[in-house]
């Protein structure tokens, strides 16, 4: 039966990969236009792309005769949507915590596939994938789409996570005889020294930025979200090693304390933020660091993991993190600290992303904030502003086309989008 879905998954890969030719010219007729960098929307605007970038955006007037028009103008048109936090070059979340020891590479590598796939229709364009247990994985899933050969979003990667022996981003919870695969633990460090050694390795094999767990985790047996597992020098030691490699680190914290410790000690984004207190965000806010806050995950691990029978120190811990989080969110919305969009997509399965929007919305966002953490606010964190992030000259052409008006009913969002990656309509 496995060999039989593996199959279909290559064959709907195969299938798929057609759309992703060079555009040429293109003209894109939008009814209404979300321009996230000004917080406006703009009505019939015409949409020039040259091959897979945007090359200017102004009022409508018919193309040259010839020309190939996407017809748009019935849809409210918005920047590809970023989403700051998934795993999908991984199995997804069950009852089971060796869940990920019952899987090859070769076919995480086969999911991960399917899963870009389903994350692009739903309208999701960029993506930062913080993290696999199959080290690397995501690498060449990464490569893969880059060359053409996968269909999926564009994909910043880190490798594996930088994580303490027993942290929360290890593999726990079996038998302590059993051996897990060296490909899992490429990210097990010891001390401060060996935490910036194996940094190095990663950015050597590929990986675009890095991903640490400063605290205890939710989903992982043994561990406590509050709980500083990392300490400063060892955090230290590893975004001083990233910005050797012109690039940056983000923290995996829910703790207060390892939150703090974390921003002092320069990560770029905080992911959870679950147990953030009043100092946290002011710190955060003080010192330009992002959160990234997965403010819908909680309902939908408290909902499935019950009726799937997830285990109860998995669902306590959702429990105490779930309001606490929602509220942090909302002090800091209000405080003005950078947040962006990130659902930890793979806890629930890929291609609901936009579930996020509603919550967003209902704890103390904008439309148009929710909006612009998905766009132009993430595409800052990623620091790729200059490709994505927004429907303007210079960027890539990715696009998406809803019914409706997301200003007015954020949950528009959710429903699947016509999409464009780089000037091409994707099936």
């Amino acid at each position: 039966m496995r060999s039989i879905f593996v199959a279909a998954i290559v064959v709907t890969l195969m299938m798929s990969t057609a759309s992703a030719a060079i555009a040429g010219t293109v003209y894109v007729r939008a009814g209404r236009l979300v321009d996230v960098e000004h917080g406006r929307v703009l009505a019939d605007q015409r949409i020039r792309v040259d091959d897979e970038r945007i090359v200017a955006v102004e009022p409508w007037s018919q193309p040259p005769e010839g020309a190939k028009i996407v017809d748009w103008s019935q849809k409210t048109v918005l920047p590809g949507l970023i989403d700051m936090h998934t795993h999908l070059a991984d199995w997804g979340q069950t009852d089971n915590v060796a869940e990920p020891l019952l899987h090859s590479a070769q076919e995480v590598a086969l999911v991960g596939a399917e899963n870009a796939r389903k994350t692009l229709r739903a309208g999701f364009t960029t993506v930062h994938d913080v993290g696999c247990f199959r080290a690397f994985t995501d690498v060449a899933l990464r490569d893969a789409i880059n060359a053409g050969r996968v269909v999926g979003p564009r994909m910043n990667v880190v490798g594996a996570y930088i994580t303490v022996p027993g942290g929360g981003g290890e593999v726990t919870g079996f038998a302590p005889d059993v051996s897990v695969p060296a490909d899992m633990r490429v990210g097990v460090y010891s001390d401060a020294n060996d935490a910036r050694l194996k940094t190095r390795y990663l950015f050597q094999h590929g990986v675009d930025s890095i991903k640490m767990i400063a605290t205890g985790a939710v989903l992982a047996e043994g561990t406590e979200p509050g709980q500083l597992e990392m300490t400063a020098d060892e955090i230290r030691a590893v975004t001083q090693q990233a910005a050797i490699h012109k690039s940056y680190a983000t923290a995996h914290a829910h703790g207060a304390e390892g939150i703090r410790t974390a921003i002092l000690n320069g990560v770029r984004s905080i992911e959870h933020a679950s147990l953030i207190d009043d100092e946290g965000i002011k710190l955060a806010k003080a010192r330009g660091t992002w959160l990234v806050m997965d403010v819908y995950n909680g309902d939908y691990i408290d909902e499935i993991g019950r009726k799937e029978g997830w285990p109860e120190g998995h669902l306590r811990k959702n429990l105490e993190t779930t309001e606490a989080q929602r509220q942090g969110f909302a002090k800091a919305v209000k405080a003005g600290v950078k947040i962006a969009y990130g659902t930890d997509a793979g806890v629930y399965p890929h291609g609901l992303n936009a579930r996020q929007f509603a919550y967003m919305v209902r704890f103390g966002m904008t439309p148009m904030q929710a909006i612009q953490s998905a766009t132009s606010v993430a595409a800052d964190l990623l620091g790729w502003q200059k490709d994505v992030g927004a429907v303007a000259p210079g960027r890539y052409a990715d696009m998406i086309a809803v019914d409706g008006d997301p200003i007015a009913n954020i949950a528009v969002l959710e429903k699947p989008p016509l999409v464009m990656k780089g000037g091409v309509i994707v099936d």
